[in-house]
């Protein structure tokens, strides 16, 4: 199964109602955010994702004797951290209070507006980081580092163009994620702060 594109969500859908999941599929692709693959039984989904696994699963709590929270925890112990939203058209607070237990990210009570949808995928994609490429990732997590090393010896932005010779202007956008350091830039960051470059990027965690 091919990979999605860089920069789409990758999107597992399971429910039981073949309309519902013709309409999820259609307007998901429309949106443009989005690689989509529908299932019917969570065997079909386990087995396609084996290889890929999905940035977010929209999961039916209700298909027939199929019980949601079984198919959670398989998720779970598959895809620890997974982004997993319910879906169902049988909502009750107790039963929204137990799925919250099993630490899924929200719920969603059908009919729901696409608006909904779209707030709550807006959300999920904002804080599991989904969406991103992986230069995104990389210029976040080197921007925040810089950041940190500058705070931790008090310097500000104009402390920092000091003594690397940068501009305040390159530096904060460095910072703030928006441009990747040249070699030349890093190699100034890092003799400013008396270490090496690979020290800085040994650190981010990429």
């Amino acid at each position: 199964m091919d990979a999605p594109l860089p920069g789409l969500i990758d999107i597992a859908v399971l429910d039981d109602d073949m309309d519902f999941l013709t309409y999820m599929e259609d307007f998901l692709r429309d949106e443009g955010l989005y690689a989509v693959r529908t299932f019917k039984e969570p065997a079909a989904l386990f087995d396609a994702e084996e290889q890929q696994r999905p940035d977010v699963i929209l999961l039916d709590m209700k298909m027939g004797e199929t019980r949601g929270d079984r198919v959670l925890e398989q998720a779970f112990s598959r895809w620890p951290g997974l982004c997993v939203i319910v879906v169902t058209g049988y909502p009750s607070l107790e039963d929204m209070r137990a799925t919250f237990k099993l630490k899924v990210f929200d719920y969603l009570a059908k009919p729901f507006s696409l608006a909904q949808l779209r707030q709550t995928l807006a959300n999920a994609a904002e804080q599991f980081g989904l969406g991103r490429t992986q230069q995104d990732k990389l210029r976040e997590r080197l921007g925040h580092k810089i950041r940190l090393l500058r705070a931790e010896r008090d310097w500000s932005l104009k402390d920092l163009a000091f003594y690397s010779k940068l501009s305040v202007s390159q530096i904060s956008s460095i910072e703030r994620g928006a441009n990747l350091p040249s070699m030349e830039s890093l190699l100034a960051i890092a003799h400013a702060f008396g270490l090496k470059p690979s020290e800085i990027l040994t650190n981010i965690d990429f």
